[in-house]
């Protein structure tokens, strides 16, 4: 079975050639609302035919929870009756949809609850489109774009599923689509250098960002799997390449762990590891998951932002948003698992 949402509007009319060519673009329009056969007037004949072959809507809403501060966690289900998760985050400078790229994670890193149960499968293009479709339509008029920016930092890896992650982007921001702006989207990896090489070289003009979490190799092989594969070093080369051919400022994404990495050594480390790079730390409080690692405290990150912006290093604290309704990635799919088992 071929999902129809991994089509761009001219894929669809060719795949559809032989079906009258606007029964393409009625197609199209549902898949960017989120709609399923039942949804959409085309004649009972051309349904029946097209689901023989084709599935329309990759997803659904499996179940949503709703924080007190406006934030809405989705668990969707996928049509071989995996789980994903996606979050709507209301903000004031427009509204944002973190999601996910894989079902699961293989990275390993401890302080995730993405990876505890390893990586099932990748997402295609067309189930990540589907996502924004689903969770926009369940947030506004379907016909109407009821967000500004896109987040790839749910669950899973993008650059573990390199080709439907930049399949993805050439969907989402085709302006017969959702038409975003790639400056309206960050990418979040681990740090796979040669991805990060790879992908520099298609200039597009999106966020990079890099989940570092350690300012030491040895500190960061703890507690991220990766680090035995890439050295900061490598990864901080990488990331000036990336800046200066695309002109764009990269994010390092610092989770606070205590005792770890909140040490007066590792602001030291920071302005080495920062320094020449046109880039900002944003620092995040760590969800703790049921593992050995243990958060600072709120207070505590704001005195180690503080101490960076001294040492002439860029960096706030993320705000947090839905932590009464297992805002973190992983964490919601986790808990529907182990109901399950």
């Amino acid at each position: 079975m071929k999902i129809l949402s991994d089509l761009n509007l001219d894929e669809l009319q060719t795949e559809l050639a032989g079906f009258p060519r606007f029964r393409a673009k009625q197609i199209f329009d549902a898949i960017k609302q989120g709609k399923g056969y039942d949804e959409i007037a085309i004649p009972a004949s051309m349904k029946d035919e097209l689901k023989k072959s084709y599935i329309l809507k990759p997803l659904e809403i499996y179940k949503v929870l709703t924080s007190k501060d406006g934030t809405k966690k989705y668990l969707l289900k996928l049509y071989d009756e995996n789980l994903i998760e996606c979050v709507f985050l209301r903000q004031s400078y427009g509204n944002t949809i973190c999601m996910s790229t894989q079902v699961g994670c293989r990275m390993g890193c401890k302080f995730c609850a993405s990876t505890k149960n390893g990586l099932i499968r990748n997402l295609t293009a067309g189930e990540m489109l589907s996502t924004i479709a689903v969770v926009n339509a369940d947030n506004g008029k379907s016909n109407e774009r009821n967000f500004t920016n896109i987040v790839l930092m749910g669950s899973g890896e993008p650059f573990d599923n390199y080709e439907n992650v930049v399949k993805w982007l050439d969907l989402i921001t085709d302006k017969q689509g959702f038409n975003v702006s790639e400056r309206n989207i960050s990418i979040s990896t681990c740090g796979l250098v040669d991805k990060i090489k790879e992908f520099s070289l298609l200039h597009y003009n999106v966020t990079l960002c890099v989940s570092l979490h350690a300012t030491t190799d040895e500190i960061r092989r703890t507690i991220m799997p990766i680090a035995s594969r890439y050295t900061i070093a490598e990864i901080v080369n990488a990331l000036k390449e990336y800046a200066e051919k695309n002109n764009r400022r990269v994010v390092f994404e610092y989770c606070l762990i205590k005792g770890t990495n909140d040490r007066a050594e590792d602001i030291k480390n920071l302005k080495q590891i920062t320094s020449g790079l046109l880039c900002h730390v944003n620092v995040i409080c760590l969800n703790e998951n049921g593992g050995s690692l243990r958060a600072t405290t709120r207070a505590e990150a704001l005195n180690f932002i503080d101490k960076l912006n001294k040492a002439g290093i860029s960096a706030t604290l993320r705000r947090s948003q839905g932590e009464d309704i297992a805002g973190a990635c992983g964490m919601l799919r986790a808990k529907s698992l182990k109901q399950k088992d």
